[in-house]
């Protein structure tokens, strides 16, 4: 990010004022922070939901403004994980899975037996096939991770992903993220409140009134 600013125009607020930030391949870096500080303003930015008012964001050498379609880059290079999980309650695990692979999986078998095995490696293989309002509030947290790397996307974005978890299971969901995240050499940006997920990062970044400030 160079020089990224968002203003909003309803509530005249500055969301992001000046923010200058890298972020390596691979990295696992952890963005905290007061409520309304910018840190969901910051991980949108990052995977192309929203577009700067100044400034540029840039991924892999290039600059999102320059991407002849945001919906297929975020496609096949962003997964997200939202803090509400954002799942379809009258599908099945295994059917939520595959709401982001339409693009990257276009033949319905294949998109049927990929997100089975995602789902068996984030430990839900005897679930794939419970309505996502059936499953506890961990097992959608993990089909939610399961969605996200579908197609192996080299950035994987999650907002508060323990927020709603109890410390045990809050520690099996960053286990896992992480040993996604090695396994693949993904990078990893997380907003969370949370300092134990905080302690375990590469880097933390901290923001207010939305700029960058060092801790």
């Amino acid at each position: 990010m160079r020089g990224v600013c968002k203003h909003y125009a309803d509530g005249d607020v500055d969301a992001l004022v000046n923010v200058n930030l890298s972020i390596a391949s691979a990295e696992f870096v952890a963005i905290v922070g007061p409520s309304g500080g910018g840190k969901s303003t910051l991980l949108n930015m990052l995977g192309a939901l929203d577009e700067p008012t100044r400034g540029e964001v840039w991924f892999e050498g290039k600059p999102l403004s320059q991407q002849p379609s945001l919906d297929r880059f975020r496609a096949h290079k962003i997964g997200f994980i939202f803090q509400s999980y954002h799942l379809l309650p009258n599908l099945t695990a295994q059917e939520n899975v595959q709401l982001t692979m339409f693009d990257t999986h276009p033949n319905v078998s294949q998109r049927k037996a990929e997100a089975i095995r995602l789902l068996e490696r984030v430990g839900l293989g005897d679930r794939v096939n419970h309505r996502a309002d059936k499953l506890s509030i961990g097992q959608r947290q993990r089909v939610a991770i399961a969605r996200a790397i579908a197609g192996n996307p080299p950035l994987i974005l999650a907002d508060e992903p323990t927020g709603a978890l109890d410390t045990e299971r809050g520690n099996e969901v960053m286990d896992l993220l992480d040993e996604i995240r090695i396994e693949e050499s993904s990078t990893l940006v997380v907003v969370t409140h949370d300092e134990r997920v905080a302690e375990r990062a590469d880097r933390v970044v901290y923001i207010c009134d939305g700029m960058l400030r060092t801790v």
